[in-house]
């Protein structure tokens, strides 16, 4: 992020439940524009509570109920136009009545061949996309590196679509609404990505990628929409009991990876710069992990600094690293804005891969305030946890990208916007540390990336002490700035030292800020947590304990299913 400027950046059913599913025919009524009876409509195709028999007399023109169907569906759209006409098209007309789940599994089809169709048009080598459909970069390397980025950043598009629709295709949507509405968050995510790296570079690149994700971007949304309806249209009417795994791990962590989660001597994998392990550096020892493989991989990376860029690859899974301690073991490096590399592609540490973890890690970029963007540690892998590591920079220390995560009891340092990113990220028991920016500059902690009200995306920040590091006398410092326009950041219990600014928070543009973000604290305390003269923003709330309670482990990640294969403890409510 450019420096104050405004530049892109199983659950199980009641066993009732069930058995009524099995039995109950899911059918759709003719329905109304009204709310309500779409509610109804949603309903009865989740969870099959329609009656199976209706008078053939009154039924209406296959036509016209279909036409009904896909716009009560499309109502719940932010792109309702484009919804309409992409379903309109692809549905069979013949068939009369359509269930909302096969809609929805229409409308990510359609977004997923278009995000395809847009990266083979546009974006792929293959195409010569970057010669033909981006003119005047020349020998702009950066520019062209963003190119390749938006083609990885689509690419991952197209995969969290995929598992989208086959998530639809093999599995009951009431056992998935949580992880369809993350990866259709993420996937939306990628495309922002693109165009926020693109404008980082020259404004015309970005006009151009946004005119060609145009559909894209409206399908991703509607899909989105659709299914976040659905979920909550679940959560009003109908009462189900979870199952809650406190203590157990998930499927994908063997009872053998059980025991040997948290002990580096019994690692697979021994990283030691001075050769007494079986690899010097960290990105050799991730060329050997198994390609998605459902075991746990995990690497003991002995003390030292291992000055590389370390990318944990998309198709490298379940990957748990380990090392001597956040200020023993420590990867460094160098990567900026300034000397050349966009803020997507400048992170010392990437992770893609999903079930990552790392415990007693540094992961650090040292090129300083002066270079700007420059980030230690990025993450758009799902379900990833950090546990007593510590990351340190200026600008832009800590991008949580997308997808879910976890950090608990690390250190994070940092200037402006220095944790920031579109995921659903909880930052429990940590250590926060502004430190001193380039003259003129004020400190932001965090300017989170919320473009679509669907998204189940924001910051959260738990029981975490906010404190200087250095004298800061002189520096203003703000607890964040809304990156977007549905920007969303709590602060819960946390204890924040003088140095905060009484205003709290500060505007991206102007003297204010969108009424759509949701900015809240809650029960914080210290000499900085005083709320009296804070910024009156509309978007700025006072919240209850049981909405603070919707940002917590339990509510807002689900991280009682996956968070305990780190070994990492955690608090999973208020």
């Amino acid at each position: 992020m450019s420096s104050f400027k405004s530049y892109g950046k199983v659950d199980e059913h009641d066993q009732m439940l069930h058995q009524t599913q099995i039995k109950t025919r899911k059918r759709i009524i003719i329905i109304s524009l009204s709310s309500i009876i779409l509610v109804a409509v949603v309903l009865a195709a989740v969870f099959g509570i329609l009656n199976n028999s209706r008078d053939h007399n009154s039924q209406q023109d296959g036509s016209s109920v279909l036409a009904t169907s896909v716009k009560a569906i499309c109502d719940v759209t932010l792109y309702k136009e484009s919804c309409y006409s992409s379903l309109s098209s692809v549905v069979n007309s013949s068939a009369g009545e359509v269930k909302p789940e096969e809609l929805l599994r229409l409308s990510i089809q359609v977004a997923l061949e278009e995000v395809s169709s847009v990266v083979n048009r546009y974006f792929s080598s293959d195409s010569g996309g970057h010669n033909g459909h981006f003119q005047g970069l020349n020998n702009d390397g950066r520019a062209k590196e963003a190119l390749d980025n938006c083609r990885e950043l689509l690419d991952l598009g197209v995969d969290h679509l995929n598992n989208s629709l086959s998530s639809v295709d093999s599995s009951s949507l009431f056992d998935t609404f949580d992880d369809l509405q993350t990866w259709l968050s993420a996937a939306g995510t990628y495309q922002q990505t693109c165009t926020e790296g693109l404008d980082e570079e020259k404004e015309s690149l970005k006009l151009n990628a946004t005119n060609y994700l145009k559909n894209s971007t409206e399908f991703t949304s509607n899909s989105l929409a659709i299914i976040t309806w659905m979920k909550k249209a679940a959560a009003m009417t109908v009462s189900r009991r979870r199952r809650l795994l406190s203590s157990s791990f998930p499927e994908w962590v063997s009872s053998k990876d059980r025991k040997l989660l948290g002990s580096k001597e019994e690692s697979n994998i021994v990283v030691a710069k001075d050769g007494s392990g079986k690899y010097k550096t960290i990105s050799e020892a991730l060329k050997h992990v198994p390609e998605k493989s459902s075991k746990r991989t995990v690497i003991y990376v002995k003390r030292g600094v291992y000055y590389e860029n370390v990318r944990v690859e998309k198709n490298k899974w379940n990957v748990m690293m380990i090392g001597d301690g956040m200020n023993a073991t420590i990867v460094s490096g160098s990567l900026n804005f300034v000397d050349g590399t966009p803020t997507f592609s400048s992170a010392t540490f990437a992770v893609f891969g999903k079930n990552f973890i790392a415990r007693d890690m540094g992961f650090r970029n040292t090129a300083g305030p002066q270079k700007h963007q420059a980030v230690a540690l990025m993450t758009t892998g799902d379900e990833a946890v950090y546990y007593r590591c510590q990351i340190d920079a200026f600008q832009d220390t800590l991008y949580a990208h997308s997808n879910r995560q976890f950090y608990r009891e690390c250190n994070i340092f940092g200037t402006v916007d220095f944790i920031f990113g579109n995921s659903a990220v909880v930052i429990q028991n940590c250590n926060i540390f502004p430190k001193l920016p380039m003259l003129g500059q004020q400190n932001t902690i965090t300017a989170q990336g919320k473009t679509d009200p669907n998204m189940n995306t924001g910051i959260s920040i738990q029981n975490c002490k906010i404190s200087g590091f250095g004298n800061l006398s002189s520096v203003q410092t703000y607890l964040g700035r809304p990156w977007k326009d549905y920007s969303t950041t709590v602060f819960i219990r946390s204890k924040m030292e003088a140095l905060i600014n009484p205003n709290g928070w500060l505007p991206w543009v102007g003297n204010s800020a969108p009424d759509t973000i949701y900015y809240a604290e809650f029960q914080n305390y210290g000499p900085g947590a005083s709320t009296a003269n804070r910024v009156k923003w509309k978007g700025l709330r006072a919240i209850s304990s049981k909405q603070a309670s919707k940002f917590t482990v339990k509510t807002f990640l689900g991280g009682q299913r996956w968070i305990p294969a780190s070994s990492a403890p955690f608090q999973s409510d208020l």
